[in-house]
């Protein structure tokens, strides 16, 4: 291809607006179909696919031969003529007129990822090619959108974006599930589970704060939901009660799925969702105690008794005939961490909610309102085992203009999840660390 030439550069999704038009896109091989003189290359460049027909009567023909065989994921950039075909996946075609090949990948070692059927240890041990795939690159661009959508949410609801510790001195959730890090001068640390107790204290000085990055948890769980690594949003609110926190969790939820219906569309298609699940979720959402939902549970067969927490099987029970997310709320107070507010009625149970969501998904919102007074804190952080001084800023909030005040987080990849319909959690986020994972 010649240096000289001036032919514009555009993207796969932008072809469309140069039908008639000679352009140039640079991408990769995706698939390559041969019809005697003629050669139809399938290019990628990460906003799409188009398909390209190459004549052999058009070309040079060395460059015929050269597309002719082009090896799977060779990188190149193809110049052509943009034309409109109803039948061409996107509607348009790229009749070729020239192209450069970058980067030839060589027949003696061919790209791993073929057509065939791959175990899924295979590919996540090629998770770094498996991502050039249609299905994981639909998955992650639901994820671009979700995570678009939460931020717009928060930042048009007068939230500020408040940044907190990924290091941090001590447990939010339970000691049983923190990675210990070693620290200078042999000081232990952790990784951070949650950064709602620093929202905590710059929603006393923003009113309304969010953060919004990754978090850690040590738990030895293989199952489809879990990841040691993943991405949580966490907004706190100053002056809140149960019921603000519920009202922007549901507000939220509504708010990024319109977004995802709106602008992925065609990834839901390649992921095969079903999207009349999620038109279905809209406000309000059905609401029920600890104790109701408890009652149901039993009426449907379940053994969990008053005092246990929701496993896995009890939140798909608990939905199965739901079409859209269930707020349950005043779980008892030892199934939640020591910051929760105790209901004043009924000592015995806590303003907290998770928000369940349909066909299996299980809880994408834990959350509730925070004990604001100092006394009771401090009997709290006594009865959980915690050490007091590990917890001096934060009993610090309750000394100095202490006001009810709530809050929840929201993992990123369970929602996403649950927007794609995947089975498993680590195909929602590009490289999973899960029990037995750490690569690539």
């Amino acid at each position: 291809m010649s240096p000289e030439h001036s032919t514009p550069r555009v993207t796969v999704a932008e072809a469309g607006r140069h039908a008639g038009e000679t352009v140039e896109i640079a991408g990769w091989l995706y698939n390559l179909r041969r019809s005697g003189k003629i050669v139809f290359p399938q290019l990628r460049d990460g906003t799409g696919i188009i398909q390209c027909v190459a004549l052999k009567s058009s070309l040079p023909e060395q460059l015929f031969e050269t597309l002719r065989d082009l090896t799977q994921e060779s990188s190149l950039i193809i110049r052509g003529k943009v034309r409109a075909e109803q039948r061409a996946p996107g509607g348009y075609e790229l009749d070729v007129e020239g192209a450069e090949i970058v980067q030839r990948v060589p027949e003696s070692d061919p790209y791993p990822i073929t057509p065939k059927d791959h175990g899924i240890d295979f590919l996540m041990d090629h998770r770094h090619l498996w991502l050039r795939s249609r299905r994981q690159h639909a998955a992650l661009a639901v994820r671009h959108e979700v995570i678009r959508g939460i931020r717009d949410y928060f930042d048009s609801h007068g939230f500020v974006l408040v940044d907190t510790p990924i290091f941090t001195p001590s447990a939010c959730e339970g000691t049983s599930t923190l990675f210990e890090v070693n620290y200078f001068d042999d000081e232990k640390v952790y990784l951070t589970q949650s950064g709602q107790l620093y929202n905590e204290a710059t929603c006393a000085a923003f009113g309304k704060t969010y953060c919004f990055g990754p978090t850690f948890r040590a738990e030895k769980s293989k199952t489809r939901r879990h990841l040691t690594e993943f991405w949580m949003v966490e907004p706190e609110m100053a002056y809140a009660t149960l019921e603000d926190v519920k009202q922007v969790g549901e507000e939220l939820i509504v708010s990024v799925i319109g977004r995802v219906l709106e602008n992925r569309r065609e990834e839901l298609k390649v992921l095969e969702r079903d999207v009349t699940k999620l038109e279905a979720v809209k406000a309000p959402f059905h609401r029920m105690s600890y104790d109701e939902a408890l009652a149901k549970l039993q009426s449907k067969g379940s053994q969990i008794q008053w005092g246990g927490d929701f496993g896995n099987a009890d939140e798909t029970l608990l939905t199965e005939d739901l079409d859209r997310p269930v707020m349950v709320d005043r779980y008892p107070t030892n199934v939640k961490a020591f910051y929760f507010q105790p209901a004043e009625d009924r000592p015995e149970v806590v303003l907290g909610v998770d928000f369940i969501a349909p066909e299996g998904y299980g809880e994408v919102i834990g959350g509730g309102q925070r004990i604001h007074d100092l006394n009771l804190l401090l009997k709290r952080i006594d009865e959980h085992g915690l050490p007091r001084e590990a917890f001096g800023w934060y009993i610090d909030l309750r000394k100095f203009g202490s006001v009810p005040h709530g809050g929840f987080g929201m993992g990123v990849e369970r929602f996403v999840a649950w927007m794609c319909g995947l089975e498993h959690i680590r195909e929602t986020i590009a490289f999973p660390r899960m029990l037995y994972r750490t690569k690539p």
